[in-house]
């Protein structure tokens, strides 16, 4: 396992949109275990192949404490089936958009469909946390990022933000 480069706006590579994975094999599963890797040490909940450059439909997320077990969770090629009508802000975060955090509205609960580690397909309804973190990560493969659901003038100071970091760092 290796821990990769997580890219950061204005990266264009963040804008692509990923392209399903044909099945799930070795190969894959050490990509996945890389992405599980690189997202503790950032740290972070959530993240999609496209933040470390790898234009396919993945996603790992692990959404225990600080002080809890590591619970990792992986997803191939997910879909969302439904999304529930009433919606629920939240403070988003994103690893490719360091240190900047804004609320955004989405729907609160979600019926999802996904291949797993070992390539089986699984279905399952989100809400709370899982929700707003699987709806943000499959934002990804999509080549949209939180700031996107964001004003322009929001979005302009995010990149601008990040561009100074990267600059002091």
């Amino acid at each position: 396992m290796a821990v990769r480069e997580i890219l950061t706006v204005p990266n264009p590579v963040l804008k692509q949109v990923s392209q399903p994975v044909d099945k799930v094999d070795d190969a894959l599963r050490a990509l996945m275990d890389d992405m599980l890797e690189t997202m503790y040490a950032a740290p972070g909940i959530g993240l999609a192949a496209i933040q470390v450059g790898v234009p396919k439909r993945v996603i790992v997320m692990d959404l225990a404490g600080p002080k809890e077990e590591k619970q990792p969770r992986y997803f191939v090629n997910p879909e969302i089936l439904w999304a529930s009508d009433d919606t629920a802000p939240y403070e988003e975060g994103c690893l490719s958009i360091p240190e900047y955090f804004d609320e955004v509205e989405r729907p609160a609960r979600v019926k999802l469909r996904y291949l797993n580690y070992q390539g089986e397909q699984v279905e399952e309804d989100a809400e709370g946390l899982f929700a707003v973190c699987i709806q943000h990560e499959m934002d990804h493969l999509e080549g949209v990022l939180f700031i996107d659901h964001l004003s322009r003038l929001k979005r302009e100071q995010a990149v601008k933000k990040v561009k100074k970091l990267t600059k002091a760092a």
